[in-house]
């Protein structure tokens, strides 16, 4: 699972790397958690596009979400079967901005410690997404996502059995492709190569979502 990431890169560098048209201007985010809005980056036939969305992905056929459990995650491997996902992944695909994630692995007698995980060396990756507009029965809309994630890789299994499927660049155009007659690029949803990620163990700062600042990554 991943239920905190971070997106710190300056507005123009991200804009620089995912050439969305608009040129929103945004804060650094180091904890961001479920239910807050996240940038996420989607394609029409003529430019990419930056929006904002709530972390927590609504399909259109539900009722009430008070009723309906918080997606913030979809495995790759069920994207097909599940009725939640099937319109998404058809024409609503998206990327997530991020340059950071964080995993918590056991320790014995219910003790978590946190690791940051990245691109080895830093810089920005891009999450596989899906994102929707969900209608209320007031007609009042907001827009949805969730990050896709796969099984993870030799390395970061030491930490988390699973992490986010990270679209490289050169593959963007076709995963954010809106045309649904072409068939969802689901080989893309992979591991990422052992050497790629690199991880190391940070503050306990990052457990409460109040701290939002750069010290909860420093190196534990």
């Amino acid at each position: 699972m991943c239920g905190r990431f971070a997106i710190t890169s300056p507005p123009e560098a991200v804009r620089a790397y995912f050439r969305y048209v608009e040129q929103p201007n945004f804060p650094p985010r180091y904890n961001i958690a479920p239910t807050q809005p996240i940038p996420i980056v989607t394609a029409e036939r003529d430019a990419r596009h930056f929006k904002l969305a709530r972390w927590g992905f609504l399909p259109g056929f539900v009722k009430d979400p008070r009723d309906f459990p918080l997606i913030i995650n979809a495995r790759a491997e069920t994207l097909r079967q599940k009725p939640s996902f099937r319109a998404a992944l058809r024409r609503r695909r998206c990327l997530i901005p991020a340059d950071a994630w964080y995993e918590w692995r056991a320790e014995g007698k219910g003790r978590k410690t946190p690791f940051l995980l990245r691109r080895r060396g830093a810089g920005l990756m891009g999450f596989a997404g899906l994102w929707e507009t969900y209608a209320d029965p007031s007609g009042g809309e907001i827009d949805t996502a969730c990050i896709v994630t796969t099984n993870a890789n030799g390395a970061t299994v030491a930490i988390h059995d699973r992490m986010p499927a990270l679209i490289e660049p050169g593959d963007y155009n076709a995963w954010l492709d809106p045309d649904e007659t072409v068939p969802p690029p689901l080989h893309l949803l992979r591991p990422a190569d052992d050497a790629a990620i690199e991880f190391f163990a940070i503050s306990p700062l990052v457990n409460r979502t109040v701290h939002d600042g750069p010290e909860i990554q420093k190196p534990a």
